[in-house]
């Protein structure tokens, strides 16, 4: 793999890799994302599920997201760390949590989106653009 970005889950059990640009990257202010890990939002970037190589076990929960499509969201069943998601709207890509980055900086998030179940105390990069729901 050229350009290739490192990243791992929090207990070192679970190391991925890419190549190549995201295809998208934003962060999700849905509630599931917000309960899913425990913050205001979801930072994620996804890129071709081709381009990326996963070490190591991961259990994937699926669930229904906000818009009623499935997503399956994939963890370190040592530490816990989410690092990937697969969404039935986005087929043969493979979303991977920005904080799971071993350069956390390779992540540049394009818009805010499901803004309009942010939180109050949850300050948005004025910059960026926003979508009460899906940019879809």
């Amino acid at each position: 793999m050229s350009n290739l970005s490192t990243g791992s889950c929090l207990c070192g059990a679970v190391h991925f890799e890419y190549s190549g640009e995201p295809v998208f990257s934003g962060n999700c202010h849905c509630r599931d994302c917000q309960r899913s890990s425990g913050s205001a939002f979801t930072p994620a970037l996804f890129v071709p599920e081709e381009n990326v190589s996963i070490s190591g076990a991961v259990k994937y929960y699926e669930s229904k997201a906000d818009s009623g499509n499935a997503i399956s969201r994939g963890f370190c069943p040592n530490c816990g760390s989410q690092l990937f998601a697969r969404l039935e709207i986005m087929p043969k890509m493979l979303g991977l949590r920005a904080g799971t980055l071993d350069d956390p900086s390779n992540f540049h998030p394009k818009v805010n989106f499901f803004t309009s179940s942010a939180s109050h105390w949850d300050h948005m990069n004025p910059d960026l653009p926003t979508y009460p729901k899906s940019p879809r």
